[in-house]
């Protein structure tokens, strides 16, 4: 093995265990929150040393960090991504929501994001910051393609892109805690209120269609 395979074989691993870290403090922060992550509780579910896993991240905080932006980037892998390869308007919407319940349902554990919400509303500070920073895109994302579903002619004109996003991200969250109290029909009845939603702002079928976009 030459010291550049060397060198790129070492590179992968620590790639590969970095990964396995962060997704056992994904696991972990769904259960006790994002201040319950340490370097001890990781190294022991991991089944590494603490200086094993403090080779990855330099210290507690930037594990904290880390575990958040990892949480993210899965939850746009898996739910954003493959919508935006669907044409914009309700399409693309509709398989938002529809990715977001799976999600959601995959993660019986727990939100991170709502958790870091929680945990750091009431805490100024850098960490705040990421958080509501993170939020706030999603947010945005949300409400440009219900913009682009006015345009496509999918919803109503004069639809408030702002509102109906707050809504539909409300009812995602509502989905969060109706399972504890409704756990069989959670699901089903999140679907519905979604499609009421939707329904409540959707165009006129008799409408002008809007002029297609490039």
């Amino acid at each position: 093995m030459t010291p550049s395979t060397a060198a790129a074989a070492s590179t992968a691993k620590g790639a590969s265990t970095r990964g396995m870290l962060l997704d056992r403090a994904c696991a972990m922060a769904a259960r006790v929150g994002l201040e319950g992550v340490t370097i001890g509780e990781l190294a022991s579910a991991a089944g590494m040393s603490k200086s094993g896993v403090f080779a990855h991240f330099g210290s507690r905080e930037d594990l904290v960090r880390q575990t958040l932006d990892w949480a993210a980037g899965q939850f746009i892998a898996e739910v954003m991504t493959p919508a935006l390869r669907l044409p914009r308007g309700m399409p693309r919407l509709r398989a938002i929501g529809n990715a977001w319940l799976a999600w959601i349902s995959e993660h019986p554990d727990g939100c991170v994001f709502l958790g870091a919400a929680m945990e750091y509303d009431g805490r100024p500070g850098p960490m705040r910051d990421h958080v509501a920073t993170m939020l706030e895109s999603w947010r945005a994302a949300l409400e440009r393609a219900v913009a682009l579903a006015v345009e496509e002619g999918h919803l109503r004109p004069g639809t408030d892109p702002a509102l109906v996003a707050f809504q539909f991200q409300a009812l995602m969250q509502g989905y969060h805690h109706a399972r504890m109290h409704h756990p069989q029909s959670a699901r089903a009845l999140t679907e519905r209120a979604v499609a009421d939603l939707f329904a409540r702002y959707q165009a006129d079928a008799s409408a002008p269609a809007a002029s297609p976009r490039p």
